[in-house]
C-alpha cells in the first residue's frame, strides 16, 4: 500500500475497535444536566459536526418528544438573538473534532455571555480549549484522526449524541443495543467494502445524490459532504421526497443515487428510488434488510442510523483513490478552521 490515503483508510476500517472505546469512555461520564428543565437543546458544531447536529437533534427530538434545534456555530456567534432568544432556556451541546475550531470557540464564549443555560462539549482532543470550556466535557480521544476528511471522529462523535439522547429520553434500557454496533459495523466493512470500491471504481458515474430523511437526512449531508471533499466529486444531499421536486431534473445515466432508506418509510422512499432508475439513474439503497448494503441487525432503527456511515464512507474513500486524488490530504482543505 502506498502512502496515499493510508490514514483514510485505517481510520474508516478501525471503526469498530473505536466505538467500542467510546462506549466505554461515556459510561464514565456523570453529572449530566436534565434536559426536561430546557426549553430547548441546540446542537452546533461546523462542516461535518454541524451535519452531525442536524442529526442529533432530529434524533433527540424522534426519541424524547421535546424540541432540539441544529445550526452552524458560526450562526450561534453571530446571530445569538435568533439561536437562543432572550428567555428562551436553552442547552448548548457543542460538538468539536479538534476541540479548536474558532467559530465553534466563539459560539461557546458568546453563549457563557449570554448566561442563557449550560454547556456540554464533546470533543475528540482532551488537550484542546473546548474540552475544558463545558459544564460538562465528554471527551472521546479514541476518534482522533491524522486525515484531513472526518471519519471515526465523525462517527464516535455521533455515537457520543445517540448515546446522550438515550439518557436523555429516560431510555437507558436501550443502553445494551449500542455495544451490539461495533460487531455490526465489523460484520458490514467486511461484507461491503469490495462492493464500495467497485461502484467507486465506475468512472461513468459523475454525479452522487444522497437521500436520507427523518433523523437520517443529516448523516445524507455527512455522506455528500465526505464524497466532495475526498474525491472531488458533485455531490448533493436532498430529502427522499424532496428529490422529486425538480432536483431529480439532475437524474441521468451518469448519476448514483445513494438512498439511505428506513425500514418506517420504506415504501415511499423506495417508490422514490424507482421513480429515479426510470429516468435512468443508478440506484443503490442501504437499509436493515432487503438492500444493496444490508445492516441484518436487532438494534432499534433510530439507534442503528450510524451504520449508514461507514460503507459510504469507502465510496467516497474509493473513489478519491481511483482518480489518483489523496483523501488524507484533501484540495484546498485544512484540518482546522482557525480565524486571525
Amino acid at each position: 500500500m502506498t502512502e496515499r490515503g493510508v490514514h483514510t483508510l485505517q481510520e474508516i476500517l478501525s471503526q469498530p475497535e473505536t466505538w467500542e472505546k467510546t462506549l466505554s469512555d461515556l459510561s464514565s461520564v456523570t453529572d449530566l444536566p436534565d434536559a426536561r428543565q430546557y426549553d430547548q437543546v441546540l446542537f452546533t458544531g461546523c462542516g461535518s459536526t454541524y451535519y452531525l447536529s442536524l442529526a442529533a437533534a432530529a434524533l433527540y427530538t424522534e426519541l424524547t418528544g421535546r424540541l432540539a434545534r441544529a445550526l452552524p456555530a458560526s450562526e450561534v456567534w453571530l446571530n445569538p438573538a435568533q439561536a437562543y432568544p432572550q428567555g428562551l432556556r436553552t442547552l448548548l451541546v457543542a460538538v468539536s473534532r479538534s476541540g479548536e475550531t474558532s467559530e465553534t470557540l466563539h459560539a461557546c464564549e458568546a453563549f457563557r455571555k449570554h448566561h442563557s443555560g449550560q454547556l456540554i462539549t464533546l470533543v475528540n482532543v482532551p488537550e484542546s480549549p473546548l474540552a475544558t470550556m463545558g459544564d460538562v466535557n465528554i471527551l472521546l480521544p479514541a476518534g482522533q484522526e491524522t486525515s484531513f476528511c472526518q471519519t471515526r471522529a465523525f462517527t464516535s462523535l455521533y455515537l457520543a449524541s445517540t448515546w446522550l439522547c438515550l439518557q436523555w429520553g429516560d431510555l437507558k434500557h436501550s443502553m445494551n443495543e449500542l455495544h451490539q454496533l461495533p460487531e455490526t459495523c465489523q460484520k458490514l466493512l467486511d461484507q461491503f467494502a469490495p462492493l464500495a470500491e467497485q461502484t467507486a471504481s465506475n468512472m461513468g458515474l459523475d454525479r452522487f445524490y444522497f437521500l436520507g430523511s427523518g433523523s437520517r437526512y443529516g448523516l445524507a449531508c455527512e455522506l455528500s459532504l465526505k464524497m466532495k471533499e475526498m474525491s472531488l466529486s458533485h455531490s448533493e444531499p436532498f430529502h427522499f421526497m424532496e428529490f422529486r421536486h425538480g432536483p431529480k431534473s439532475m437524474v441521468s445515466e451518469s448519476s448514483l443515487i445513494i438512498g439511505l432508506r428506513s425500514e418506517s418509510q420504506r415504501t415511499y422512499e423506495q417508490a422514490v428510488l424507482n421513480d429515479m432508475k426510470a429516468l435512468g439513474g443508478q440506484i443503490l439503497c442501504m437499509d436493515n434488510t432487503d438492500a444493496d448494503v444490508r445492516f441484518n441487525t436487532s438494534v432499534a432503527e433510530p439507534l442503528r442510523n450510524i451504520l449508514y456511515l461507514p460503507v459510504g464512507q469507502l465510496f467516497a474513500y474509493w473513489r478519491s483513490m481511483v482518480k489518483g486524488l489523496d483523501p488524507d490530504r484533501p484540495h484546498n482543505l485544512d484540518a482546522v478552521i482557525r480565524l486571525s
